[in-house]
């Protein structure tokens, strides 16, 4: 498997990936069966807007569970208890300081299948993801935004 195969995830994100495609493999895809056999009962197919939605998030399930299954398959697993902690990793907890505002945040790096910028993890590949990988403590970053350029000190790099 070639570098740009794998899909970087920690031991968290692969847990969620695995529970969705659970998920929908069973659970989801009975309740779309039974939609669509309701659907069907209303007659006349061409016009049944039932029908055609149930369809379409059908087709949308399946087309997931292919992607979470290649996801999967493909996975490497970031192991946390062996991160090295003087630079920045995927599974890296990085505490920063926005120096113009004089405000703490705090993300944990992760690949881009589990990056949630409301659960405050980052991917890798965005913008300040990258500024961040293999810097250490002390380092100043430099991050392009549409409102122009963001500093952060790396403050801190943990495991959790």
């Amino acid at each position: 498997m070639s570098k740009e195969e794998e899909v970087i995830v920690t031991a968290e994100g692969y847990a969620k990936l695995e529970e969705e495609l659970k998920y929908l493999k069973g659970p989801k895809r009975k309740e779309l069966a039974e939609r669509l056999k309701l659907a069907i009962s209303y007659g006349d197919l061409k016009e049944n807007s039932e029908y055609h939605s149930a369809k379409d998030d059908q087709s949308f399930m399946e087309t997931r569970i292919i992607v979470l299954e290649k996801m999967l398959t493909k996975a490497k697993v970031i192991d946390a208890d062996n991160l090295n902690l003087d630079k920045v990793s995927v599974g890296s907890v990085v505490v920063l300081n926005d120096i113009e505002f004089s405000e703490k945040i705090k993300y944990r790096i992760v690949g881009p299948a589990e990056a949630d910028v409301a659960d405050n993890k980052i991917s890798y590949e965005s913008p300040l993801g990258k500024e961040l990988m293999g810097k250490e403590v002390g380092s100043v970053i430099h991050v392009s935004a549409p409102m122009g350029i963001i500093k952060y000190e790396l403050l801190e790099i943990k495991a959790d």
